[in-house]
């Protein structure tokens, strides 16, 4: 697999806090699961049922410190076993890891409690994990308890915690360790959004501190929110380091592959398709390139599409978004039931003019797809084009309007 590395808009923050070198890490699969198997199988005939997994395949980075890196992947493409790697929670079969500095390691649910223990002492027991005295651990407690919103329900053994009530008292532990270093895998996920939003604000001070934060999530959104840079991993290699805005969108190219693969029928071959975006550009109305526009500007996005053969009547929408990946604006010819005709070999191109584009400042990328006359896809281009739009200081939000604020007199009664 081709490594993509990406470092146009990242320059080093500061001195190495993590160096990650050549690392591999392999399982070993056993289908003889019984103590009765592992006897008869017992000596050669045992290898057969034996399966070698490489989880991790060559991964080499580093981590600057003050830096917040997202972990990115489809499900099994090795995060989690990475990050776990990093914190020296397992050691990786080749390759080293360095690291220096207090690390604090959110993982998967109920890692470092006790079930049988109760909240209060899973706190001291997980800090003295940490590296906690337990003195530093009673100066903290207080705040620890608050953070959580566990309540009375500190005393209760942990095993009758719900999900949300584990994370909540795990990531409050983590962040009262004083850490240079946070890994977060994605169980913030299983809290509720109140919570998680806290969990955000206190991600964004441990940046303003100049702390670095490592990140396993499968939100494109809360990665280009929150880090600077994003390591894309398939199936246990690196498939991209670079910008988190750039990260997110290979990983949504990955995902598109995947959808594509799940969709076709293996039995089928599949044929190459006949038609290919070749480039999305913004322009005004004038035709002159944009870059940068103002809210409520009109413009025309041109989609340049090359047919290797004739077509019949096929298809297109385009889409803006955000860079937290939340659509703006969407359209396109099956919605509007008006198809493109026939076309001969050569390139097509689509104009999208949008009157009045009522956006609010910030950068947003537009997106493209084609397919056929059946509505059968041919290809997609995400993120062809990026285009700002002029911050306006009187407002906030992805809609560009015009309020106007009064204050009505209130008669005494």
């Amino acid at each position: 697999m081709t490594r993509i590395t990406d470092h146009s808009e990242v320059m080093p923050l500061g001195p190495k806090i993590v160096e990650v070198n050549n690392v591999s890490k392999t399982f070993v699969l056993r289908r003889d699961n019984s103590l009765k198997e592992r006897i008869v199988t017992l000596g050669r005939s045992g290898r057969a049922h034996r399966e070698k997994f490489d989880a991790l395949k060559n991964i080499t980075f580093d981590v600057e410190a003050g830096s917040t890196i997202g972990l990115i992947g489809t499900n099994g493409s090795g995060k989690s076993t990475l990050l776990k790697v990093i914190g020296g929670i397992i050691d990786p079969t080749s390759g080293s890891v360095r690291r220096r500095g207090r690390i604090a390691a959110l993982l998967e649910l109920g890692a470092g409690f006790h079930p049988d223990l109760s909240g209060r002492d899973n706190v001291y027991l997980n800090a003295s994990i940490l590296g906690l005295s337990k003195e530093e651990t009673d100066a903290e407690f207080d705040s620890i308890l608050a953070f959580s919103e566990i309540g009375d329900f500190i005393d209760t053994q942990v095993k009758f915690y719900s999900s949300g009530m584990y994370v909540r008292l795990a990531f409050a532990v983590a962040v009262h360790t004083n850490p240079d270093l946070l890994l977060v895998d994605e169980v913030l996920a299983v809290g509720d959004e109140a919570f998680q939003r806290k969990c955000m604000d206190k991600i964004r001070q441990f940046q303003q501190e100049g702390r670095t934060i490592v990140l396993v999530s499968h939100s494109a959104a809360q990665v280009t929110e929150i880090c600077d840079r994003g390591v894309v991993l398939r199936a246990g290699e690196i498939a991209f380091v670079g910008s988190a805005t750039e990260a997110t969108k290979v990983h949504r190219e990955i995902l598109e592959e995947k959808r594509k693969l799940t969709l076709d029928d293996p039995a089928e071959e599949e044929e190459p398709a006949s038609s290919k975006i070749r480039s999305i550009t913004v322009r005004n109305t004038e035709g002159r390139v944009l870059k940068n526009l103002d809210g409520g500007e009109s413009v025309v996005i041109e989609v340049a599409v090359e047919h290797s053969e004739p077509t019949g009547e096929w298809n297109s929408s385009m889409s803006i978004d955000t860079p937290h990946g939340q659509q703006v604006y969407g359209a396109g010819t099956l919605r509007s039931h008006t198809p493109h005709p026939a076309a001969p070999a050569g390139v097509s191109v689509i104009r999208y003019e949008i009157h009045e584009l009522p956006l609010a400042g910030g950068q947003y990328f537009v997106n493209a797809e084609i397919s056929n006359g059946e509505n059968k896809q041919w290809d997609i281009f995400w993120q062809g084009a990026m285009f700002s739009v002029a911050e306006d200081p009187d407002q906030s939000g992805t809609v560009r309007a015009r309020s106007t604020i009064t204050t009505m007199a209130v008669s005494p009664e």
